[in-house]
């Protein structure tokens, strides 16, 4: 229980660090995509933000839980929704 509790609290303080940027909703609303290119524009985004965030809770040495709950939150981010 309190690796899950602790994996909860790095994961909502480490992922905040790796969404500095602007999110792929909001390139995408600056962009003005709608339709297929909209969608494929958040597809590739959210691969993209998959392997970051992936990358990330690799040099954190993050498994398990804390790992799945990092990516979960990081990606979310990233994405902006």
């Amino acid at each position: 229980m309190k690796r899950l509790i602790l994996a909860a609290l790095v994961s909502t303080f480490a992922a905040s660090a790796y969404a500095q940027g602007p999110t792929c909703k909001a390139q995408a609303d600056d962009q003005k995509l709608a339709g297929a290119a909209r969608k494929s524009f958040m597809d590739k985004c959210e691969r993209d933000a998959n392997k970051s965030c992936g990358i990330a809770a690799a040099e954190k040495k993050l498994k398990g839980a804390a790992k799945t709950s990092f990516t979960k939150k990081c990606v979310t981010d990233s994405l902006g929704t």
